[in-house]
């Protein structure tokens, strides 16, 4: 069976399965008890006849079976009226009721103890409930055979109108408990047509953000989709300011670029120092997108300790023969939200700087801190001072021009940290370098 694709319809069939089948077996054994009192209320009654018959039956002063008081009624008077009683003597002389007339029940193995009810064919063709016993009277050298037998016509109709009103009860039960259900499916799915429509007027910019009043169910479904259009609203801001910066800070490179070339005698170092702007500036911009758009991904996991070996195991490769030591520890089972791809650009940038000013040793640590993971990353260099660790956080500035780099390094960790809503922060490691601390929002622990 395949179900619809609709939830209301779902939850409407389910409850529908599920009360047809509750009430049909409740119809079932409710008939069945009803059926079999009016059954045995019939039975009852038969067999007050039968004793009634039994205590009017004696003999007479040859032995001969008469009935003195017969069961009274009018249908035991009326003929073929479906009450009838017959009793017969040893001798095989029968005594009958008026209303069998000449007619006889139908006979019955004889030789059983107490009472015998059972079902046979009337005079007529009709049904008859028979209860029947063999009885010994005063006098009588036998026993004598005594029957009463009433018509199961009016019982049958009478059990067939009792099963026909238990079935429209049921049924009526059965409607207005699926209509009920429905009914509280179509009120329950309620709010969600209401953040139906109004993701409907987001879309079509009537409205910013949901902010709807929902059922503590589903308030946390609307918080979370208000969190993630904020999100992406971030996301988009954040793009278009990056791509104002970009065309903003291209200008003058460009401008300067276009002036040299127009000379008749370019200035090609000119030239070149500019293209070298524009190339770091390039650089910078597709990096801060690249983590814009990757920021509001909260779903992302990293473990800064793997990633960490790995950018190491690449230094130790890069600075062969430097006599450098670099040495990673930390918590394994730590992890960050934050893409893989901008956690390895961010632990590089750090222990590459870390490497080109660090003297013999290089060390990184990782450990969680609440909802934090902080990532320490220090060197026995010559560090930097205090007053010009902002100024490294700015984009292309770099304290000493002699060593090779873009000065964007430090800038770009910050502005990915910032985006992944964390930080960068310098200070001075133990052996006298520079200590970057790197904190990470913690996989698995809900940001407040």
């Amino acid at each position: 069976m395949r179900w619809p694709r609709s939830l209301a319809l779902r939850l409407a069939l389910g409850t529908g399965l599920w009360v047809s089948v509750g009430l049909g077996a409740a119809a079932w054994f409710v008939t069945g008890v009803v059926v079999r009192q009016v059954e045995a209320a019939f039975d009852a009654r038969l067999a007050g006849l039968l004793d009634a018959a039994v205590a009017a039956a004696a003999t007479d002063a040859e032995g001969r079976v008469v009935v003195a008081r017969a069961p009274a009624g009018a249908d035991f008077e009326r003929p073929f009226g479906g009450a009838y009683w017959q009793v017969t003597g040893p001798g095989g002389a029968v005594a009958t009721s008026r209303s069998l007339w000449d007619q006889a029940l139908p006979a019955a193995a004889g030789g059983h103890d107490g009472v015998l009810l059972r079902d046979v064919v009337g005079p007529r063709g009709e049904k008859l409930r028979v209860a029947e016993r063999d009885l010994l009277l005063p006098g009588a050298a036998a026993p004598a055979h005594v029957a009463v037998a009433l018509s199961r016509g009016e019982t049958e109709a009478e059990v067939a109108r009792l099963r026909t009103i238990l079935l429209l009860t049921f049924g009526a039960l059965g409607l207005g408990l699926v209509a009920g259900a429905v009914a509280t499916v179509v009120a329950g799915l309620a709010p969600l047509r209401r953040v139906r429509r109004a993701l409907a007027e987001i879309r079509d910019g009537r409205r910013e953000r949901l902010a709807i009043a929902a059922p503590s169910e589903i308030a946390p479904l609307v918080a979370e989709v208000d969190a993630l259009i904020a999100a992406n609203r971030a996301t988009v801001e954040r793009a278009r300011s990056h791509v104002g910066n970009l065309a903003h800070a291209l200008k003058t490179p460009l401008a300067v670029l276009r002036n040299a070339l127009e000379r008749a005698s370019p200035d090609i170092k000119a030239a070149r120092v500019e293209a070298s702007a524009l190339e770091r500036l390039v650089h910078h911009h597709l990096a801060r997108a690249r983590g814009a758009a990757l920021a509001a991904s909260l779903a992302a996991a990293s473990s800064p300790l793997a990633i960490a070996e790995e950018v190491a195991s690449a230094l130790r490769r890069l600075f062969d023969g430097c006599d450098l030591l670099i040495e990673v520890e930390g918590d394994p089972g730590a992890r960050v939200r934050v893409d893989p791809q901008d956690l390895a650009e961010m632990l590089g940038n750090l222990m590459e700087n870390a490497c080109k000013w660090a003297r013999r040793h290089v060390g990184v640590t990782i450990a969680a801190d609440g909802k934090s993971v902080v990532v320490a990353v220090g060197d026995d260099g010559s560090g930097l001072p205090e007053d010009g660790r902002d100024a490294v956080l700015g984009r292309g500035v770099r304290l000493d021009e002699q060593t090779a780099g873009s000065g964007l390094g430090l800038a770009i960790v910050a502005d990915l940290a910032a985006l992944h809503r964390g930080s960068l922060e310098l200070g001075r490691a133990a052996e006298g370098g520079l200590l970057a601390t790197l904190r990470l929002p913690r996989h698995g622990v809900t940001a407040t």
